[in-house]
């Protein structure tokens, strides 16, 4: 972690003050790691009536086949009550359903028990979502999609859509720029968190022009490989994982050979995968498992969650060559991070004195977004 000589760093909930709890669908099925089986899924629910109807369901205190909620902000669903609904599937969306595992979602909100719709809201191209992870090495995860992690807190980069009004605390860009002497952006800010942020969520600053360029380079890194747009990750030439024996139709088991420096799924052969891929965790669970894991362990039997692709896809593998490339080139940037010394810090008792902590309550509350309608249940029109 950074190195810092003083205990008055600011926190994270000050920094980035609104902040809203995780989403909790309730049920599993509505969210899978391809988007096929989620249309399947609709379909099979809507196919069956009454009883059968709710027993795939899987009712909630929270959702029932009769509960009467609107649409997500920015998703065209149907709004009237699943006991009578007809019609095709949602889309379905990319969230982020695990630490580095990117699933589907069916963005429908009478299938979610609690769907935060103020983060709805503000998810478009320009967003970029903080969420918390309770892990000391990687405490903080950064995502273009709406995490449905049940971790953290989830804190967006901005509070309105199209990148307006960063979600920082008033007056701290103001600060930073007169102590660095060069005004930083919205996105240099989380950068700087995401290479500096400890495990107790308090994020040391910086007045040192030269210090904070060099966190900010380290940062900018990890999120690019956190959210993974753009130009697409690569290790060098002669470190790139290959496919090197066709992987099963259905594999069961995942296996790695350390000395080989190869996955394999089965019979199938993935290699060359470095040791530090493999070892990567989060909160002690090691992600490459966790990720084969979500796609491979049987669910029971007759229930939504069952129907699934009958063969392993192909954009599977192409996920998982890229998660191993992902892990390889973030366990490279767990040293920079660590080796980050933060020296003239901007503590949290200067913050005070400059006016800009406390942050203010409406800091901690959604931003008002009045400029579309949200239509409401039974194709009523909400008003915001």
């Amino acid at each position: 972690m950074p190195s810092v000589t003083h205990d008055d760093a600011p926190l994270l909930a000050d920094l980035m003050p609104w902040s809203v709890a995780p989403l909790r669908p309730g049920r599993a099925w509505p969210a899978a790691p391809d988007p096929g089986s989620l249309r399947a899924r609709w379909d099979a629910l809507l196919k069956a009536e009454g009883p059968d109807r709710e027993a795939l369901f899987e009712p909630s205190r929270a959702r029932t086949l009769q509960s009467a909620v609107g649409q997500l902000p920015g998703q065209s669903t149907g709004t009237e009550r699943l006991v009578r609904a007809e019609g095709p599937c949602a889309e379905p969306v990319r969230v982020l359903a695990a630490p580095f595992d990117e699933q589907w979602l069916i963005p429908d909100h009478r299938l979610l028990d609690t769907a935060r719709p103020e983060l709805w809201r503000v998810a478009d191209g320009q967003q970029v979502f903080a969420v918390g992870t309770g892990d000391p090495d990687t405490p903080l995860l950064a995502t273009s999609h709406l995490p449905i992690l049940r971790t953290g807190r989830v804190r967006p980069l901005y509070r309105r859509p199209g990148g307006t009004e960063p979600n920082l605390a008033p007056g701290l860009l103001d600060h930073l720029s007169a102590r660095l002497g060069a005004r930083p952006s919205a996105p240099d800010v989380l950068a700087w968190i995401l290479a500096a942020v400890r495990p107790d969520l308090t994020v040391p600053l910086t007045g040192d022009l030269g210090v904070w360029e060099a966190g900010v380079d380290v940062g900018r890194r990890t999120l690019w490989l956190l959210r993974r747009d753009g130009e697409r990750p690569k290790l060098p030439g002669g470190r790139r994982p290959y496919v090197r024996a066709p992987l099963p139709v259905r594999p069961l088991a995942l296996h790695y050979d350390r000395d080989e420096e190869t996955l394999y799924l089965d019979e199938g052969r993935i290699s060359p995968v470095p040791p530090a891929a493999w070892d990567y965790e989060v909160a002690g669970v090691r992600v490459l498992e966790a990720w084969f894991t979500a796609r491979t362990a049987p669910a029971e039997p007759g229930t939504l969650a069952a129907v699934r692709p009958a063969s392993w896809p192909q954009a599977w593998t192409s996920e998982l060559l890229e998660l191993v490339t992902v892990l390889a080139l973030l366990a490279e940037v767990r040293p920079l991070r660590a080796g980050l010394t933060v020296t003239s810090p901007v503590t949290a008792a200067e913050l005070r004195r400059a006016g800009v902590l406390p942050v203010p309550a409406p800091a901690r509350r959604p931003a008002s977004v009045l400029d579309h309608h949200e239509e409401g249940p039974d194709g009523q029109f909400a008003l915001l």
